[in-house]
């Protein structure tokens, strides 16, 4: 008699935009499409504890996820959906703790038992210090928050996961598979003994605490890498949790993670070839069935180019269900077992790992390793390897600096259409509503509510108790925020780009050392030093990676480099460009809030009498955007077809000239 065949794993796609209304409608079409879970994408504002009428929120608001203020919105967002009966996982950290008491207390509301309430709440704060930055608080408060997340969820919400650690985002700021598994690891490690050091859950129950970690996980294309990476993952966890904490019972010592296949992989050339990386890269997560993730989530393959439509996204899910439901995957004991190649990288892997582990440990452990600046260091010069590697050819991308003809792509043979866009005039319904909240709320019983949230923040109590009573009371999002930001501060994270080693050596004869001639060249022209380069991250967009290797090559190529990290408002830049005396001014958008910040940027500086210094922009721009910069007056548009860094130094050169009306430089081939 055959073997029962392996579950399916949870199939999800991440999605939410404009408003709880529209992303309620997608959520319920999406689950009439087959998808098993749902993956809440929640917008930058929400993120990082601002109300969408905030200054910083402006342009932001339902960008790249769902806005939820309060609990109106939060009720909106799951009318109709049964939550008891719903896996949820909710990409939320700073916040989590808010957003999972609004998640309760809507469960509540349709007559759920929140303790059968099952999914995941994001909330691993290290990672937004290094790769995502969507943090507000200092590392010891954050942990804090989480530690008493968990100890809630423990007691109220066992079937919940009340934190998924994330090593998808340090793949994406250039870790490579070992620091990946040991940024992770130190991570779990950091979480697991603060819980166990708080006091609020028995030494017997650590069990339960381990059992409810999980791990959300980044599978890139070098498929056996992540594969092996994957076993690896599970041998240290299993080893970590029955030597350090003890933990007897295999099952709760399983190490249970999520995917999310690599977006930052996928290419804006020839994207119809994204199709199958997400297929490879699904691939390397649900092969080997002892290292199988338990839920799955695909990027849409127009991802590198705006908002992905609500057929790219059942497309990605579809590529899902063709694996589970037609292939015979799952009718298999795992495949790879007793493979002499696989065992010796995975043996490999788990070496490293552990030698990393351990010398973060000698560091202070992971929030030292944090605070130090050493792991964000160390993510800025692996990111800055592999981008040169990828410049040099060494490492190839198909239709990026590979084969790069191309027959024209029906796809995107209307690229206006390949893409959603969100109602610009969508953030002002969004505000209204928030205010008409305020409006019609019991007052006082949000005041006494965000009173009694300091007092408990000032102290040493649990803040789960008194944040459900802030999302019963009506309390908003920012409010939330705020009372937990006079009490606990806020905190600008290191960049690692000051410390970053230098990538590319400027070799005589090599494009560095050319664009490092016409840098002096201009510089000297200019009767200046060094030529000077704001590069500003304006409004939420944490995803700093792009700048960081703009400033460190820019660094390399002879400039003076003044970038202050995220989370600026246009006024902040400008008024740092004019101070600065800058001779360019670089910004980097991901969100999708170009069209509203840049040219604030521009009439910021025309104020100030700076406005001949060239304004440069890179980030996901569509093409009619792209136009629509360069005709109100930005010098050059970058997006991720643009991916030789040094190219892009010496067209800023060639910008700084133009602006000072210079004669161009030449520079050989």
């Amino acid at each position: 008699m055959a073997a029962p065949k392996d579950r399916p794993w949870l199939m999800r796609t991440y999605a939410g935009h404009s408003t709880a209304e529209a992303s309620n409608e997608l959520y319920r079409r999406n689950l009439a499409k087959g998808q098993t879970g749902l993956s809440v994408a929640f917008d930058l504002p929400t993120q990082t504890g601002y109300d969408p009428d905030h200054v910083l929120a402006r342009g932001e608001v339902g960008r790249v996820g769902v806005p939820v203020s309060h609990l109106g919105d939060m009720r909106r967002l799951f009318q109709d959906i049964p939550l008891e009966q719903m896996n949820t996982s909710m990409t939320i950290n700073a916040t989590a703790m808010w957003l999972l008491a609004l998640y309760q207390v809507v469960a509540e509301e349709q007559g759920a038992d929140v303790g059968g309430l099952s999914g995941t709440t994001q909330n691993d704060i290290v990672k937004e210090y290094l790769s995502r930055g969507t943090y507000v608080f200092p590392p010891g408060p954050s942990l804090r928050l989480t530690t008493d997340m968990i100890a809630y969820t423990v007691a109220h919400l066992p079937k919940w996961n009340p934190i998924n650690i994330c090593s998808y985002h340090l793949q994406e700021a250039g870790a490579t598979p070992v620091q990946e598994i040991a940024y992770a690891m130190s991570t779990a490690i950091a979480v697991l003994d603060a819980v166990r050091d708080s006091g609020q859950v028995p030494p017997e129950k650590m069990g339960d605490v381990v059992a409810r970690i999980s791990f959300f996980v980044n599978a890139g294309v070098r498929f056996v890498e992540e594969m092996c990476k994957m076993r690896a993952f599970t041998r240290i966890w299993d080893r970590v949790t029955r030597e350090r904490y003890g933990i007897e019972d295999p099952r709760q010592r399983r190490f249970r993670y999520g995917v999310q296949v690599n977006s930052l992989g996928l290419t804006e050339a020839q994207p119809e070839n994204n199709v199958q990386r997400i297929v490879l890269e699904m691939l390397a997560v649900t092969l080997s069935k002892d290292a199988r993730a338990r839920a799955v989530q695909l990027p849409a393959w127009n991802e590198a180019l705006g908002l992905p439509r609500p057929w790219d996204q059942q497309w990605s899910l579809r590529i899902q269900q063709v694996l589970a439901l037609e292939s015979d995957l799952l009718e298999y004991d795992d495949i790879f077992e007793g493979s002499k190649v696989i065992e010796a990288k995975v043996d490999a892997l788990v070496e490293a790992a552990m030698a990393e582990i351990d010398h973060i440990r000698e560091l202070g452990g992971a929030i030292a390793a944090v605070e130090s600046g050493y792991l964000k260091s160390q993510l800025v010069a692996s990111h800055a390897e592999r981008r040169a590697r990828i410049e040099s050819g060494e490492e190839k991308i198909v239709g990026v600096n590979a084969h790069t003809g191309t027959e024209p792509s029906p796809l995107t043979a209307d690229l206006d259409s390949a893409i959603m866009t969100v109602d610009p005039a969508n953030e002002a319904r969004v505000v209204s509503a928030m205010h008409d909240w305020r409006l019609h709320r019991d007052e006082q019983r949000a005041q006494r509510a965000l009173s009694a949230l300091k007092a408990a923040a000032a102290g040493t109590r649990n803040l789960m108790p008194a944040t459900l009573e802030c999302a019963r009371a009506g309390v908003t999002t920012g409010e939330w925020s705020w009372a937990l930001r006079d009490v606990f501060g806020e905190f600008r994270a290191p960049t690692g780009v000051s410390s970053a080693p230098v990538a590319v050596a400027p070799e005589e004869g090599s494009d560095l050392a050319s664009v490092r001639g016409k840098s002096a060249r201009t510089a000297a022209d200019l009767g200046t030093g060094r030529l000077r380069l704001l590069v500003g991250k304006p409004g939420l967009d944490g995803h700093s990676n792009g700048a960081e290797q703009i400033a460190v090559r820019a660094r390399d190529a002879g400039f003076e480099v003044v970038y202050q990290g995220i989370r600026l408002t246009p006024e902040q830049i400008v008024s740092a460009a004019v101070a600065e005396d800058v001779h360019c001014v670089g910004l980097s958008i991901l969100s999708g809030s170009h069209a509203e910040l840049v040219p604030d940027v521009l009439a910021r500086l025309r104020r100030a009498g700076a406005g001949d210094i060239p304004v440069v922009v890179g980030g996901i721009i569509p093409l009619a955007d792209a136009k629509a910069l360069l005709e109100a007056g930005v010098a050059a548009v970058f997006t991720p077809k643009d991916f030789g860094i040094t190219e892009i130094i010496g067209r800023i050169v060639d910008e700084i000239r133009q602006a000072n009306k210079l004669d161009p430089l030449e520079v050989p081939a």
